[in-house]
């Protein structure tokens, strides 16, 4: 419905055969044709998710599956196919068979295949489809109306009135005065039709449960402007990730560009949350890291934001006065703020069920609210060195006052190192379940230019053999 009255918005084949066309007034249309009509209105909103399921059903065939957009009359998909023709044994029986099974759900097609979407979409909307053979669009599109690239009215009918009827009378003509008076997106759409510069697609997602979008009139690009609508989404969605008793693990922000191209950014909280002010300080960090390298080219038209992974959050009882965050919670603030700083993985130290020094420790994601796995009650009773080697390196030359006693002199990695005090020992051994092996006793000693070191023996001094001694770890 408009101010001058109702307007087709699609026509049926035998409407179109009566001469009816998109955008005439109803009223008109009747009184022209003098045939009684059967009108329907208009549902956009059930036509765009039928069309989304219908991409998501097309998914059979290749993984990027885009529907159409405004420009392009949101009536319609792309396939990308590329790498996926041969499992249907070639591009034409895979034509084939999706034309097949859309005829047989009585849904009208019009297939084309060409080596960029904007020349398949002229070929489907505008020259009855076809393939078109590679390296081979400016051929193909030079017939039809400059309407095939997806123009605004106002500027085909602009370009109509110099003569520039066809793609090909627009591509011989010269670049400069067009874009001065056409602007940049008239050179764009040629450019993506003929391939010199790529479109890339957004393939339709699977729908997700915790999802928002938000679309601008005015491009936007300021980083405090992505983060406050970024914000504003949070709280949309705060409330349904409430009543399910969740909290966002990751997020995945998308920016839509005005060229279509989709910029992501995925954050990952070390425990649940549904809270904004903590999404826009992770956010605040991430967009500082990138910088320049974020791109908003002439601005982003759309910012969405999409819970892709949750977490239970138990209910709490509030309070009159809100005791400082600390604890597992803050050190997990802590780790997602460095990481998205420092754009690393973060890791850690986690414990595993063993005695034996380089079997108890190892490196894990950081990952905070999940207890530390430890085969010890306790901590180690002894100290430990801050650097352990993966496995103890041999010493050489060991001289020791006692069968049992600690080292007086060794030579490790070319130097001799003569021990002014010596701490220990401690005896460690394996599991007895496991394969048994020597039994360690560990030093600590001190040489005299003041290194610390972790040595330890392995077995004691016989007839048959002598005792062999290591070092395991540094202190300083």
């Amino acid at each position: 419905m408009e101010a001058n009255g109702l307007r087709l918005v699609a026509v049926d084949a035998a409407a179109r055969a009566l001469g009816l066309e998109p955008g005439e007034t109803l009223a008109r249309a009747r009184a022209r044709i003098g045939t009684p009509v059967s009108v329907h209105p208009a549902d956009p909103e059930a036509d765009e998710a039928a069309l989304h399921r219908l991409c998501l059903w097309a998914k059979r065939y290749t993984p990027v599956v885009a529907p159409y957009g405004p420009a392009e009359g949101g009536d319609g998909f792309f396939l990308d196919i590329a790498g996926a023709s041969h499992l249907f044994g070639g591009e034409a029986p895979l034509l084939a068979d999706l034309a097949r099974r859309l005829s047989e759900g009585a849904i009208p097609t019009r297939i084309a295949l060409a080596d960029t979407p904007a020349c398949a979409f002229a070929l489907a909307r505008h020259g009855g489809g076809g393939l078109v053979a590679p390296g081979c669009n400016g051929e193909a599109l030079q017939a039809l109306p400059v309407a095939a690239l997806r123009l605004d009215p106002g500027t085909a009918q602009a370009l109509a009135r110099l003569g520039l009827r066809r793609i090909g009378d627009l591509a011989a003509a010269p670049r400069a005065p067009l874009a001065r008076r056409f602007g940049e997106i008239l050179l764009l759409r040629l450019d993506q039709a003929l391939g010199h510069r790529p479109e890339p697609l957004v393939p339709a997602e699977d729908p997700r449960d915790f999802e928002a979008v938000r679309g601008f009139l005015e491009p936007i690009g300021r980083p405090e402007t992505i983060v406050a609508t970024a914000m504003r989404l949070m709280e949309g969605l705060a409330p349904r990730l409430e009543a399910a008793g969740l909290g966002a693990r990751a997020l995945r922000l998308s920016l839509t560009r005005v060229d279509g191209v989709v910029r992501t950014l995925d954050l990952g909280m070390s425990l649940p949350t549904r809270c904004p002010a903590q999404l826009g300080r992770l956010l605040t960090l991430r967009l500082d890291r990138l910088g320049p390298a974020l791109d908003a080219g002439f601005g982003f038209e759309s910012v969405g934001l999409a819970v892709t992974a949750t977490g239970p959050i138990a209910p709490r009882q509030g309070m009159l006065v809100e005791a400082p965050t600390g604890g597992e919670g803050g050190a997990g603030h802590l780790g997602d703020a460095l990481r998205q700083r420092l754009g690393r993985r973060m890791m850690r130290l986690g414990f595993r069920e063993s005695h034996l020094p380089e079997r108890a420790e190892v490196v894990e994601p950081w990952r905070t609210g999940l207890p530390a796995k430890t085969g010890r009650a306790d901590p180690a009773p002894q100290p430990r060195p801050l650097v352990l080697l993966s496995r103890g390196e041999a010493a050489e030359d060991v001289v020791a006052l006692a069968p049992d006693g600690p080292p007086h002199r060794f030579r490790w990695r070319r130097r001799l190192h003569r021990v002014a005090h010596a701490d220990g020992p401690e005896r460690i051994a394996d599991a007895w379940w496991h394969a048994p092996g020597p039994t360690r006793d560990y030093y600590v000693v001190e040489d005299e230019a003041g290194r610390r070191l972790w040595v330890y023996r392995e077995e004691f001094l016989t007839m048959e053999a002598p005792a062999r001694w290591f070092v395991h770890g540094l202190f300083a």
